[in-house]
């Protein structure tokens, strides 16, 4: 083959990338789309698709400050947001936060790739939860990096053990993210858990990523905790944003604060500045819509708390996986999400990437399966908390026919052996 009929070749760090949220399914789910197929999407956290509307004051200020929105702006971001959110965590405990160490980003998963980038040498090793938001994992290697995994299994609630991650660490570590509280499980980690990650962190001169995009959307007793307070010195850097707890995915808005000692992070704050200052700003008219948001009333708080839709869609999934024939769960205490697995010994050499392809075929239903989110089992998969009640329930009997017909055919497989 000539030279210039030769296909380009791609990096081979997208060898080990995978982002199944968007990824193959989705793909055919929108060829069905197209023949005229109806489907049933529990893929992805995006309330804007189920009728959750952002805030009309969010709105109205990216409306007014649009005339002011047509220069780039400070590489940082707005200074306004950028102290609105200093204010926040400096009234959750982390004392040291000012707009000077908050950068604002294009959505949080912008802001994961960008720090990951700014600590991360080639061979450098990151201890990521399993499961995780893929994202994280994916940066990591992009960055040249290697994720290294510690297990959540859902027979420990899906929490960490600090023990398990103390044994992964090597001279090459240096980073522990955190999911909290968890995407995918609904996981919320109480305090002496954190606490025995910042000991761990403190031991061994590592910085702490804390993703805590979900930190208001809570469900019954659960509460959240804010990782940097309890980091004090030790190097912290903590992710949020309007997409979930405000309902604002399509504005791309979020940001990151860097806590710690002021001699421990002052490069960490300089490397980071260069690497926002190279993708010139954030997209600008959407940081208007930050102060009014944190200042304003709760988008999130009613539709948690009983009654409100979010907590009912919640209940109506852990009633029909309390129902089911085939499933068990962990119920989740936080986020959009629910990790739902199957009994292997009711379903034995379940895979959840043909249940999930069997089940868009059949029923037009897409989630993702569990194995995207970077574990060494196939036996669990994600669906989101965002549909109507009713739709839950409904689509949860779609999940158990097809649970059922595959559990006929491997009694049939058996029986002919």
């Amino acid at each position: 083959m000539r030279l210039m009929d030769r296909p380009i070749a791609t990096s081979s760090r997208l060898n080990e990338v995978r982002y199944d949220i968007r990824g193959p399914l989705s793909r055919r789910a929108r060829e069905l789309e197209a023949a005229g197929e109806t489907i049933t999407r529990l893929n992805i956290g995006n309330p804007g698709l189920f009728g959750f509307r952002v805030p009309a004051h969010l709105r109205q200020a990216i409306a007014d400050a649009l005339p002011a929105s047509e220069a780039y702006g400070h590489q940082q971001g707005l200074l306004a947001a950028r102290e609105a959110i200093a204010v926040v965590q400096r009234a959750q405990g982390s004392a040291r936060v000012d707009a000077e160490r908050v950068f604002l980003g294009n959505g949080v998963s912008e802001l994961i790739d960008l720090s990951i980038r700014a600590i991360v040498n080639p061979g450098d090793e990151v201890l990521v939860p399993a499961p995780d938001y893929p994202l994280w994992t994916a940066a990591t290697f992009l960055n040249g990096g290697t994720p290294v995994h510690y297990p959540c299994p859902a027979a420990a609630d899906h929490l960490p053990d600090p023990e398990r991650m103390a044994a992964l660490i090597t001279p090459r570590t240096r980073a522990i993210v955190l999911i909290n509280p968890n995407n995918p499980t609904g996981a919320v980690y109480p305090r002496p858990i954190l606490e025995a990650i910042v000991a761990l962190a403190a031991r061994h001169g590592l910085i702490l990523l804390s993703d805590e995009i979900y930190d208001s959307v809570l469900y019954d007793d659960a509460r959240f905790v804010p990782l940097a307070p309890l980091a004090g010195d030790v190097p912290c850097i903590s992710y949020g944003g309007l997409s979930k707890v405000h309902l604002a995915c399509g504005y791309r808005v979020g940001w990151m604060t860097v806590s710690g000692a002021d001699a421990r992070v002052r490069e960490l704050l300089m490397a980071l500045d260069l690497l926002a200052s190279m993708r010139l700003c954030a997209n600008v008219p959407a940081q208007w819509a930050i102060q009014p948001a944190l200042e304003g009333p709760s988008a999130i708080a009613g539709l948690t708390a009983p009654g409100g839709r979010l907590h009912e869609a919640r209940a109506a999934l852990c009633r029909r996986v309390a129902a089911s024939e085939f499933l068990q769960m962990v119920a989740p205490r936080a986020a959009l999400y629910a990790f739902p697995g199957v009994d292997p010994d009711r379903l034995p050499g379940f895979d959840d990437e043909a249940f999930a392809l069997e089940l868009l075929e059949r029923e037009n239903v897409l989630l993702v399966p569990g194995s995207s989110f970077n574990v060494p089992y196939r036996t669990h998969f994600r669906v989101t908390l965002l549909p109507e009640p009713a739709v839950i329930d409904e689509v949860f009997g779609r999940i158990e026919r097809t649970l059922q017909a595959i559990a006929e055919r491997g009694h049939a497989r058996r029986h002919v052996a």
